[in-house]
C-alpha cells in the first residue's frame, strides 16, 4: 500500500494499526520514490481544507521535468488540524513534507520533524527567503530551525491589490443601491444593511436574502470574536491588542467597544437582521450561502471564502448582479483604521517541515530551493506563457478576458494550474523588477479582469484595489503579530490554561450574548465566567512574550 494511501486513511481516522508496519524509511521502506520517469515524488500533508489535483496536471507536470519532483499533496478532511495531526503521530507514520496548522508544536515534541540548520545555507533561494533575524526567531526551545513559514514575504517592491485579511465585507449592489455612500462606522455599516434588505428583501428568483451571516466554526469563529480590536483602530495581533506608545498588552475583549460591538449584534439579530443560523452552521453551509449571492454582508478574511465564493458566484453569473464583496473601512467612530497593513507578517508558529520519515532531505529542501526560483515561481503563479499570459512589448505580463475566465474555473485549474499553494512563495515584484510576483498583485492586469460591478464600485469610491477601499497603515511594531505566540500556547503554563478557557469560553457565550432577549444580563454572565478564566495570566504571559520580542528587536538594530 502506497504511503500516500495510508496518509489519507489516518486522515479520514481510519485506525490502521499493524499495518503500517514497514511502509516508512524508519521501517525499511521508501517514503519517497522515482517513477518509471525518472521524477521523484514526495508526500505531503497540509492541516487546512485544500482542493487535490488532478494526477495529470499540466503544470505540475512542467514543473517536474524542470525540478525532477512531484509532491501528491493531501489536505484536511473531516477533522480539525489538532485531531489530524494528533492521528498521524498516533500511526506513527508521516508524509514527507508536513504543515500541521496548529499541531506543529504537537510534532516538534514528537520527534517528528528534521532540523534544518545544517542545510539551510546549502540552498540560495531558501537562505534568501528569509533575514537571519527571521531565521533566528524559527528557533525553537532546543535551538533548531524545524519550520519555514510561507507565507507574506515581499521580495522587492511591494505590491498587493487584493486585502487577503479581515474585514467587514459588503456586496457592490447594496452600495450601488445606495449611490455609493461613505461607510465608515459600524452603526453606519448595519443601517445600510438594514434598508436595503428591507427594500429589497429577496433574490430574484425568490428566495429570501440574509442580511447579515456569522462563521462561529470550530477556529473559525474569529469572524465573531476578534472585531473589537480593529473596531477600536488596532492592526490584527489576533489574541489581544498591542498599545504601541505604553508597549502594555490590552485585553480587547472587556473593552468599552467589545461591549458595544456585541450589543450591537444582539440589537441586530432581535431585528432578525443576524443570520439565525449563524451559530449552528458549518464552514461548508457558510460557503454554500456565499455562493448563492443571499447573504449581503459579514466579517471574514478574503482568504476564508474568496476563491471558493468568489468562483462560485461568477460561474452562476451572480457578479453580474453586484453580488460580489468588498471591504469597508469601518471603525467604531469612523476613526483610522489598521484593518491593512504593509510589509511582510512572520508566522514563527507554524509552518514548511519535512519529517523524520522522508528519506532523501537534500532532494526535500532543493524542491523547496526549485520553486522559489523565478520560472518556477511564474508558473506556480502566472500559469504558462501563451496559454495562462502573454508578455508585452515591455515585457509586462497581461491575460486576455478568455484567460481569466478560464483562471476562474474550477475544473480547469484542477486540471491545468499548480500552485503548490502550501510550499514557501513570494508576494511583492518579480526578480524582473518589473512584473509583480503573482498575478494578484499586477495593478494594471488586476483591475483589467475585475468584473464590472466591482470596476463601478471601485472608480466610485476613488479606487482602483480591494486595498485602496480601506487604505493602507505602516507596518506595526517589531512585536508583531501576537497571534504568531498565542497560537503556539499549550496548557502547560499558566498562560495557556487561561488561553485554552477564554477560548472555551467565548465559543460558549458569546453566542448567548448576541441571542440574549436581555443583552446586560447576558453580558453579565458572560463576564462572570470569562473572568473565572484567570485572562490576567494569558494577559501577563504575552506582555513577557511582547518584553521579550522588544528586547531581541533591539539587539539587531545595534
Amino acid at each position: 500500500m502506497k504511503k500516500k494511501r495510508l496518509i489519507s486513511m489516518l486522515l479520514a481516522g481510519v485506525m490502521l494499526g499493524s499495518m503500517l508496519t514497514g511502509c516508512g524509511s524508519k521501517n525499511g521502506g521508501n517514503s519517497s520514490k522515482d517513477s518509471k520517469d525518472g521524477v521523484k515524488e514526495f508526500t505531503a500533508f497540509f492541516a487546512v481544507p485544500g482542493s487535490e489535483l488532478n494526477d495529470d496536471n499540466e503544470v505540475q507536470q512542467i514543473i517536474a521535468e524542470k525540478t525532477g519532483v512531484k509532491v501528491k499533496e493531501t489536505w484536511l478532511t473531516g477533522q480539525t488540524a489538532s485531531e489530524a495531526v494528533g492521528t498521524i503521530i498516533a500511526g506513527g507514520e508521516y508524509p514527507d513534507f508536513i504543515d500541521g496548522g496548529d499541531g506543529m508544536k504537537s510534532l516538534y515534541d514528537a520527534g517528528a520533524l528534521v532540523a534544518l540548520d545544517d542545510y539551510i545555507d546549502k540552498y540560495p533561494n531558501i537562505k534568501e527567503f528569509f533575514t537571519q533575524q527571521q531565521w533566528d526567531a524559527l528557533r525553537q526551545d532546543d535551538g533548531h530551525i524545524y519550520w519555514i513559514p510561507q507565507f507574506s514575504n515581499i521580495y522587492g517592491e511591494e505590491k498587493v491589490c487584493v486585502h487577503n485579511d479581515e474585514a467587514f465585507w459588503i456586496q457592490t449592489r447594496v452600495l450601488k443601491w445606495a449611490k455609493y455612500p461613505k461607510i465608515t462606522t459600524m452603526d453606519e455599516y448595519f443601517k445600510l444593511i438594514e434598508d436595503y434588505a428591507k427594500a429589497n428583501p429577496t433574490m430574484d428568483d425568490g428566495t429570501k436574502v440574509i442580511p447579515y451571516t456569522i462563521l462561529c466554526d470550530d477556529w473559525r469563529y474569529f469572524c465573531l470574536e476578534n472585531a473589537p480590536q480593529f473596531l477600536d483602530g488596532y492592526p490584527n495581533d489576533g489574541s489581544c491588542i498591542v498599545d504601541p506608545t505604553s508597549k502594555k498588552i490590552i485585553d480587547y475583549n472587556t473593552t468599552d467597544t467589545a461591549v458595544a460591538y456585541f450589543r450591537k449584534l444582539n440589537e441586530e439579530y432581535q431585528k432578525g437582521i443576524v443570520d439565525p443560523e449563524s451559530f449552528t452552521q458549518t464552514y461548508d453551509e457558510y460557503i454554500s450561502k456565499l455562493s448563492t449571492g443571499r447573504v449581503l454582508g459579514m466579517i471574514d478574511q478574503w482568504w476564508d471564502f474568496a476563491n471558493t465564493a468568489g468562483d462560485a458566484l461568477k460561474t452562476a453569473g451572480l457578479d453580474k448582479k453586484g453580488c460580489n464583496y468588498v471591504p469597508l473601512p469601518i471603525t467604531i467612530d469612523g476613526r483610522k483604521n489598521q484593518w491593512h497593513n504593509s510589509g511582510s507578517v512572520l508566522n514563527t508558529s507554524t509552518g514548511l517541515a519535512i519529517t523524520v520519515d522522508c528519506d532523501d532531505v537534500e532532494g526535500a529542501l532543493k524542491f523547496v530551493d526549485d520553486l522559489l526560483s523565478q520560472d518556477i515561481h511564474n508558473l506556480r503563479f502566472w500559469g504558462v506563457e501563451g496559454t495562462d499570459y502573454n508578455v508585452d512589448k515591455d515585457g509586462m505580463f497581461m491575460r486576455t478576458d478568455e484567460m481569466r475566465k478560464r483562471n476562474a474555473d474550477t475544473a480547469y485549474k484542477a486540471s491545468h494550474s499548480c500552485s503548490y499553494s502550501y510550499f514557501p512563495q513570494y508576494s511583492g515584484t518579480s526578480r524582473d523588477g518589473k512584473n509583480a510576483m503573482k498575478s494578484d498583485g499586477q495593478a494594471s492586469e488586476f483591475f483589467d479582469g475585475l468584473s464590472a460591478d466591482v470596476k463601478e464600485c471601485f472608480e466610485a469610491y476613488g479606487a482602483k484595489t480591494y486595498v485602496d477601499m480601506i487604505g493602507t497603515s505602516e507596518a506595526p511594531g517589531d512585536w508583531y503579530p501576537m497571534w504568531s505566540y498565542s497560537n503556539s500556547l499549550k496548557t502547560d503554563t499558566e498562560g495557556g490554561v487561561a488561553w485554552t478557557k477564554m477560548g472555551e469560553c467565548k465559543h460558549e457565550y458569546l453566542p448567548k450574548v448576541v441571542m440574549a432577549k436581555d443583552f446586560d444580563k447576558g453580558w453579565a454572565e458572560y463576564m462572570k465566567a470569562y473572568k473565572a478564566c484567570k485572562p490576567e495570566d494569558f494577559i501577563n504571559q504575552m506582555q513577557k512574550e511582547l518584553d521579550r520580542r522588544l528586547k531581541e528587536a533591539a539587539k539587531y538594530k545595534k
